[in-house]
C-alpha cells in the first residue's frame, strides 16, 4: 500500500505521517507534498496510491487537487483532512466526488483514534467516513434539511460574482422569471429582505450585496469557492 500526504504544513505534515505508519503497518510507502500542485503530480506518478489532503493550501487548494486526481483516477480513496466545515467546503467535496468512491472527511480537531479509525476504514475497508459535524453540513447543502438547492447555490456565487440577472439566465439556462424568483427564495432564506421603510425613505440596504455580506459571514461562500467560480466564468465568458 502507499500513501500520500498532501498538506502544506510541515507539522502537520509529520503528525499525519506518525498517524499513517501507526494506522496502516501494511503501508510500504509514504508520500509527501506540500501544496495541490505537488500533489496532482505525485497522485500521476504513484497511481496506486491512497492520499491524505488539506483543503485550504497555496498553489492549488484542496478541492482543485482531488478534481484532477479522480478525473485521472475515479477509484482514487482520499480522505480530507481539515481546519474546516464551512458548507464552501463541504459542498465543494461534494460536487466532486465520483459515484462510489470511497472518501472521508474528517476536522483536524478529531481524536487521534478517530482519524487512525477513518485511515483504516477509508483505505483498507473502502468505507466512507464523514465527521457528524460535516455530515450534518453535507445534508443541509444537499437540501435534506432547510438550506439551498443547488440552482439556488448557484445563483448566489453568481450575484457574488458581480453578474446581471439576464446574464445568469443566459449562463444558467433559465429563464429570467425562474432566476428572479431563485433570488426571492435566497434573499428569504438569508433573511435579508428590506426593512419597510419610514415614509419618503429609501430601502436600507441593496439586497444582492447584502446577500453576499450575509453569506459570506455564514461561510456559505469563501476565497477558494470564489477563486474558482471565477475562473469557471471566465472560462465560459471566453466561449459564449
Amino acid at each position: 500500500m502507499k500513501v500520500l500526504i498532501v498538506e502544506d504544513d510541515p507539522l502537520h505534515r509529520s503528525y499525519l505521517l506518525e498517524a499513517v505508519c501507526a494506522a496502516l503497518p501494511e503501508c510500504k510507502t509514504v508520500i509527501e507534498a506540500e501544496n495541490g500542485a505537488d500533489g496532482e503530480r505525485l497522485a500521476r506518478d504513484h497511481k496506486s496510491a491512497h492520499v491524505v489532503m488539506d483543503l485550504q493550501m497555496n498553489a492549488r487548494n484542496g478541492i482543485e487537487a482531488a478534481r484532477t486526481i479522480w478525473k485521472e483516477r475515479p477509484d482514487t480513496r482520499i480522505l480530507f483532512w481539515s481546519n474546516y466545515s464551512d458548507e464552501a467546503y463541504v459542498r465543494g467535496v461534494s460536487r466532486i466526488v465520483p459515484d462510489g468512491a470511497a472518501y472521508g472527511y474528517v476536522l483536524k480537531s478529531a481524536s487521534d483514534e478517530r482519524l487512525k479509525l477513518a485511515l483504516r476504514s477509508i483505505f483498507v475497508e473502502a468505507q466512507c467516513v464523514i465527521d457528524r459535524e460535516v455530515r450534518g453540513m453535507q445534508q443541509k447543502s444537499l437540501g435534506q434539511v432547510k438550506g439551498f438547492s443547488d440552482s439556488e447555490y448557484e445563483i448566489l456565487v453568481d450575484i457574488a460574482l458581480g453578474l446581471t440577472d439576464r446574464t445568469i439566465a443566459r449562463r444558467r439556462g433559465l429563464s429570467l422569471r425562474s432566476v428572479q424568483n431563485r433570488l426571492q427564495s435566497l434573499y428569504e432564506k438569508l433573511d435579508v429582505y428590506q426593512m419597510t421603510p419610514d415614509e419618503g425613505e429609501e430601502g436600507r440596504f441593496n439586497l444582492r450585496a447584502r446577500a453576499v455580506t450575509v453569506a459570506l459571514l455564514r461561510k456559505l461562500l469563501n476565497y477558494s469557492a470564489l477563486e474558482r467560480a471565477e475562473a469557471e466564468l471566465v472560462d465560459w465568458l471566453r466561449s459564449h
